[in-house]
């Protein structure tokens, strides 16, 4: 998008009143959608984003602007207006560029921009034709739809590295709205790849998950509120996981940990977690939905292992805020777009596999809850305080998964509920998301696999479990 020659004009004009780092991030990404409301083709969308982002650092002080004016003269003004931030000497000075090279784990095999609109909308049918097929009228409405979203990203930087990263992500999803005289229930399902078309064709069943979509739904009308109070609490493999993401993932994120901003803060070294318990954040898995090859600040993605036999050993850390403990980012830093100012982000987060089955963990629950997909929470990552509302939930007695409820909530604190993980499974499983934050919204992998925690609070409606 722009030349080596002007990238070092910029970047020197940048460092010319004393920063200690200059950054540039160009982008050329394409966003388009397609969406079935009710059986019919409801919208086409398309989003075009072409910009520069450019950030200062000097010690433990930033400052980031962006430009849609990717001009010689356009870029030079941006970097004399940020470069007032200091009032320094000169102190660096680029003078080349080095590529650096990483191990393409997500080649892009039939790009989705060769992919036709009617294409896609034959493959959202599947599973759209099996949901309308059903013709129960407690349906009231049904959307389905599929995006993509092609990225093209330059960076250069005061260390005198460059890369480019070319990336693209493909994603379906389902939704049904059912209701009958007692209220009405959703039903979501939305896996997503960084793999091509094919992976939607042929590694995975449309219309089994839009099925399934239309199961819980009409599951949940008809559901008891759920019971509240302490009690055992079963998570079901992959999209559980988004509640270890939540509650102990932003936690260790070094935006988070390393400004003592965090419940795990200086505690690397310490047993936060039962021993059964490990977690990794690992951006190297080829084709999976948070995988990158090289992060926004030009680190290879790397395994970080967070939790070893509930020990904390690790964090995830851009080279910003790895400054604060002297310490190297590993490959951590994210952001949504050139809008953004990148920081310490999730990729694919989750706890590793334990010694048990699924089938041991419900035959050693008495009484309890089993939960299996989450549909919405918060958390405060300074004190691991969390509320996540369940989207699928079942009754536990005496080893055996029971009557489906509605209306879950759990609610707890992170570093308390890793304490109370006591049974791990061997079944680890991914669901797909965008995580918010700081640098904006971004693709993430949860993942876990069948586990118990011992003992949490339980919100709901239904009185008390018996």
């Amino acid at each position: 998008m722009i030349s080596k020659k002007v990238a070092l004009e910029v970047l020197n004009e940048a460092l010319s009143t004393g920063a200690d780092y200059a950054e540039i991030f160009l982008e050329d990404s394409l966003a388009r959608g397609i969406s079935i409301e009710n059986g019919k083709v409801d919208t086409s969308s398309s989003v075009t984003a072409t910009g520069c982002g450019l950030r200062l650092l000097k010690e433990n002080r930033t400052v980031y602007g962006y430009t849609t004016d990717l001009t010689r003269n356009g870029l030079l003004k941006l970097a004399s207006t940020l470069k007032k931030s200091f009032d320094g000497e000169r102190i660096l000075t680029v003078t080349k560029f080095d590529l650096v090279k990483a191990k393409n784990r997500n080649p892009i095999t039939r790009s989705y921009n060769d992919v036709s609109r009617e294409e896609i909308i034959s493959l959202l049918r599947i599973g759209d034709d099996a949901i309308q097929e059903l013709k129960d009228p407690r349906i009231v409405r049904t959307i389905s739809s599929f995006s993509y979203h092609h990225r093209d990203v330059t960076v250069y930087n005061s260390k005198q590295r460059w890369f480019r990263r070319q990336t693209e992500f493909g994603r379906a999803a389902y939704m049904v709205v059912a209701a009958n005289e007692k209220g009405f229930e959703t039903g979501f399902n939305g896996p997503g790849t960084q793999t091509d078309i094919s992976y939607f064709t042929k590694k995975i069943n449309l219309k089994d998950i839009a099925l399934d979509t239309v199961r819980v739904a009409l599951q949940n009308l008809e559901a008891k509120e759920c019971p509240s109070g302490v009690m055992p609490v079963i998570i079901g493999n992959g999209w559980g996981g988004v509640l270890f993401h939540e509650s102990c993932g932003h936690p260790l994120e070094a935006s988070s940990s390393f400004l003592g901003l965090s419940c795990f803060s200086d505690k690397n070294g310490e047993m936060i977690a039962n021993p059964v318990v490990s977690a990794v954040d690992d951006s190297t898995i080829p084709g999976e939905w948070g995988s990158i090859d090289i992060d926004d600040e030009g680190n290879p993605g790397q395994k970080r292992q967070l939790i070893k036999d509930g020990v904390l050993v690790g964090n995830m850390i851009d080279d910003f805020n790895g400054r604060r403990k002297n310490m190297e980012g590993n490959g951590a830093s994210r952001r949504q777009n050139y809008k953004f100012c990148p920081t310490s982000r999730m990729s694919n987060t989750y706890i590793e596999n334990g010694k048990s089955t699924k089938e041991e963990i419900i035959k050693a629950t008495k009484l309890g809850l089993y939960t299996v997909g989450f549909n919405g929470g918060s958390v405060n990552p300074a004190t691991g305080e969390f509320n996540f509302g369940c989207s699928e939930a079942y009754i536990v007695r005496d080893g055996k998964i029971c009557e489906p409820v509605k209306g879950a909530t759990l609610i707890g604190k992170g570093f308390e509920i890793l304490k109370d993980i006591d049974m791990v499974a061997n079944d680890l499983a991914f669901g797909q998301g965008m995580c918010g934050a700081a640098s904006g919204s971004i693709r993430t992998n949860v993942g876990q696999p069948t586990l118990r925690i011992s003992k949490v609070f339980v919100g709901g409606r239904g009185g008390e479990l018996k």
